[in-house]
């Protein structure tokens, strides 16, 4: 996807800044309606019926994660599945790319919850464990043609989405706030931190710009390639077509160069972050593994993802040229 900005405030020194907004548009999970939660997506949790599961094949379903609420009881789920939520939003093919022997298992490992007459408020941490990497990169041509017919002759693409990348370890917080009226409970938004005691984020995505050659856009032409490093998502309920807050830490041209002035860049972006668009059913996705964390269901089992790949083993990380 590409940024939206106000006129006012765009100019060439702070295109880079924007770019991270196009991650967005690429980034979480959508659910499979469950018999007691009143949200109406399409996550599916344990408690489902006989009629439903009869009506439904394994086909029709994502992967199942188990969610266990201590250190105690820590259940380990292969990133892979716990960060299923990315292809599922996204808006064109994502080829998954898992390093070689890779490592990484993700788990809850705390839960907290205030809930009053009106409203609750639930926190649940979780933990990344293991070396390796996970990147999801999106297929060039979809995403580069979602937007053609939009600019003038000879005028750049900007601010596309190359991939996202999970690396290592790290350790995130999960917010889930609702609403209580008449005795159900409805979840209007949940706030995914990746940065959680002070940890720095593991999760980066790779954006990029590309001037047509000859009137075509071609990938291997890309320029201004950039690295946001993202700290927290956002996902609300929403009558009209949902959107997802985002926070970053920093955007650098490289890995080894976010640092003080990176960091800088991604506080002002933050400020001039217009939230976009998201697949409704995402967005929906999103909501209902909220209500399975209120309710504490030992597990919780994704959608089906139509335009993903299945998982390749890469050797290296991408890298910013």
């Amino acid at each position: 996807m590409r940024l939206y900005v106000n006129p006012y405030t765009r100019n060439s020194c702070l295109s880079t800044l924007f770019a991270v907004v196009f991650v967005c548009v690429i980034l979480l999970p959508s659910c499979a309606r469950s018999n007691s939660n009143p949200i109406g997506g399409t996550g599916i949790d344990d408690d489902r019926s006989s009629a439903d599961s009869n009506n439904l094949t394994k086909d029709d379903f994502g992967p199942t994660i188990l969610l266990s609420y201590s250190k105690e009881t820590f259940k380990e789920n292969p990133i892979t599945s716990f960060m299923y939520f990315v292809p599922l939003i996204s808006l064109t093919g994502v080829e998954r790319q898992n390093s070689a022997d890779n490592e990484q298992q993700i788990g809850i490992v705390s839960y907290e919850s205030k809930i009053t007459p009106k409203s609750f408020n639930v926190v649940c941490e979780f933990e990344m464990l293991g070396k390796g990497f996970y990147n999801n990169a999106f297929d060039p041509v979809g995403m580069m043609a979602i937007f053609i017919d939009e600019l003038k002759e000879g005028e750049s693409l900007t601010n596309m989405l190359d991939y996202i990348k999970f690396e290592g370890e790290g350790f995130g917080r999960i917010q889930v706030k609702g609403t209580i009226a008449d005795s159900t409970q409805t979840v209007t938004e949940i706030n995914m931190q990746f940065n959680a005691k002070s940890r720095k984020s593991p999760v980066t995505i790779g954006l990029y710009d590309v001037k047509p050659e000859n009137g075509q856009y071609l990938y291997k032409n890309r320029a201004n390639q950039s690295i946001a490093r993202v700290n927290s998502l956002v996902f609300k309920k929403s009558k009209k077509d949902p959107r997802m807050g985002i926070k970053v830490a920093s955007i650098s041209k490289s890995p080894d160069s976010d640092g003080f002035w990176a960091t800088i860049r991604g506080s002002i972006a933050n400020l001039l972050i217009r939230p976009p668009k998201v697949d409704k059913l995402g967005n929906d996705t999103m909501l209902d593994f909220g209500y399975a964390l209120l309710k504490q269901k030992p597990k919780f089992t994704f959608p089906k993802a139509k335009n993903i790949k299945d998982v390749k083993i890469a050797e290296k990380a991408p890298i910013q040229k």
